[in-house]
């Protein structure tokens, strides 16, 4: 049976067919291709589809969903380290980060905006140097660098060049902040994930196979969202 899919039309010159971590089959296409094109490009790749759909890997949810109040004790991810979440009696707003995060006990009711705002902020500072670090290094040139709220995707690259990266990537080692920053500019060079596309990454980062293994154990706990 032919799995469901969403197609996006871009100014893409090649036709690319990708199961998303939800498990949804999206076929991104050149503007004006034919449906019947893309269905038998579709059909033809039935087999990979559902190896791909029935993966482990793929995620289905949060392991923990936010909601519950925030306690001292707890930890939190941030550069792949867990850090303790300290509650003290003091009316300072926003996260305080000192080898452990503070959080004062008469922002609890809006704590976790507070860590996402500070993530975010965080992911900002981080990846967008390296975004133009990483960019020189391969000869690329990109259009903007956005941090955004990403669903199942860790990155993205758009047809006007703009890279896109997941907010939640700040709670990942750096060493795989920086395989998903050469990946998203790979694609400025090889659309597809051909053997030269890999080829490309493996050049820029020796031992990237590490960070791809990495994503995939604890992709979902980074995900975990507020």
């Amino acid at each position: 049976m032919e799995p469901n899919y969403t197609i996006v039309y871009s100014k893409r010159k090649t036709l690319n067919i990708t199961v998303e971590r939800d498990r949804s089959v999206v076929v991104r296409a050149p503007e004006g291709t034919d449906p019947q094109k893309i269905h038998h490009a579709v059909e033809s790749k039935q087999l990979w589809l559902y190896e791909k759909i029935r993966h482990p890997q793929k995620y289905q949810g949060i392991p923990h969903p936010p909601g519950k109040e925030l306690v001292s004790g707890e930890s939190m991810l941030y550069l792949g380290r867990n850090y303790r979440i300290d509650i003290v009696e003091d009316d300072r707003d926003g996260i305080r980060f000192a080898n452990k995060f503070i959080v004062s006990k008469t922002t609890l009711s809006h704590a976790r905006q507070q860590f996402r705002d500070w993530y975010i902020a965080k992911a900002k500072e981080k990846i967008i140097p390296k975004a133009r670090y990483h960019a020189k290094n391969m000869g690329v040139e990109y259009g903007k660098v956005l941090i955004s709220d990403l669903k199942y995707r860790w990155g993205s690259c758009t047809p006007k060049d703009n890279l896109n990266f997941n907010w939640r990537l700040i709670k990942a080692p750096m060493f795989v902040i920086d395989y998903v920053i050469v990946h998203e500019l790979a694609h400025l060079m090889e659309s597809n994930h051909t053997t030269q596309f890999w080829n490309i990454i493996e050049a820029q980062l020796p031992g990237s196979r590490k960070a791809k293994d990495w994503l995939k154990e604890h992709g979902e706990i980074i995900e975990e969202s507020f």
